[in-house]
């Protein structure tokens, strides 16, 4: 291709992908706009003068909860882990409580247990865990063996349920549940865009509002969005937070704390789960230092399990 012809083709290409790029700033503006006009304000907001708009597009492309998980892969910390596993009658059939050491070092983390106890049928003869809900938060907190080349940069690669399989999979659709609510979820059958918050489709059913506040003594914007009152079952059916809180530092906008309340049910799975995560900073890091959750779910050709667990971080080095 002679050179002429091979800039005019390139020129060509970078047009479109431009054009297409200021279509979907166009078009994420307007439905910031048409999203600001559904929020109720404080009074104290009112007098803040916030920018509306301009906030929720930060709560949109919000990254440093997720970068806040992945500060974990290279920090040295210690850890209070509880898991306690339910039957149906509330009784506890199960349990796990450990302190456990993690390591960085040359790029490198591995981990030490001080002390590890568990009841019923936690594990099985060969230490595997006999709980998805336990697996789940052995991938989030537990180091098995030596792991090297981790980074904490988030940039562009996002979560991608769709390159992996089995409990890596699962485990991969569970954080963008958490780490990003205003994306679709791939991979979960039948949820499609109703795990995303924000989609002009599902918007109308949720009631979302902005408070001035205290966060554990600091200044924060507390950005709450819950179901509306009174959705009939269909509607209800049409969306999978109930409700979502999270408070933004005041100045630098990153995320401090988050709860979420959700549900969900097919009948070939159903779930309910509260969660509560709460922040700190070390050093120019922000982490999570505290982790709470309750959680019910079912899948079918699975036992149902009703399990809830605490994650308590510090002495991060």
């Amino acid at each position: 291709m002679k050179p002429k012809i091979l800039f005019l083709v390139l020129l060509q290409g970078f047009g479109q992908w431009l054009s297409a790029q200021v279509n979907e700033a166009v078009q994420d503006s307007l439905e910031n706009d048409r999203l600001a006009q559904m929020v109720t304000l404080s009074e104290v907001v009112i007098n803040n003068k916030l920018n509306v708009p301009s906030f929720i597009d930060r709560v949109k492309k919000d990254t440093s909860f997720y970068k806040a998980f992945k500060n974990l892969r290279v920090l040295s910390f210690s850890s209070l882990n509880n898991i306690v596993m339910r039957d149906k009658r509330g009784q506890q059939v199960a349990s796990l409580n450990s302190k456990t050491h993690q390591t960085y070092q040359g790029g490198c983390r591995t981990m030490t247990k001080e002390y590890e106890h568990t009841t019923g049928d936690m594990v099985d003869k060969s230490g595997d865990y006999n709980y998805y809900t336990a697996e789940l938060y052995a991938g989030l907190f537990f180091t098995a063996g030596k792991v090297c080349g981790e980074t904490n940069i988030v940039g562009n690669a996002g979560l991608h349920p769709k390159d992996k399989s089995g409990i890596e999979k699962r485990k991969e659709q569970l954080k963008m549940l958490f780490f990003n609510p205003g994306k679709r979820i791939p991979g979960i059958p039948l949820m499609g865009e109703k795990s995303n918050i924000f989609d002009p489709r599902v918007a109308d059913l949720y009631d979302y509002m902005i408070d001035y506040v205290s966060y554990n003594g600091k200044n924060a914007y507390k950005f709450e969005i819950k179901a509306k009152e009174g959705l009939s079952g269909a509607d209800r059916n049409r969306i999978v937070y109930d409700r979502m809180t999270t408070w933004f530092n005041d100045r630098s906008f990153e995320i401090m704390g988050r709860t979420y309340d959700l549900s969900y049910n097919t009948g070939a799975y159903d779930f309910d789960v509260h969660m509560e995560v709460e922040l700190t900073r070390v050093g120019r890091l922000l982490v999570p230092s505290v982790l709470r959750y309750i959680g019910n779910w079912d899948v079918i050709f699975k036992k149902r399990e009703r399990g809830m667990f605490t994650a308590t971080l510090f002495n991060f080095r």
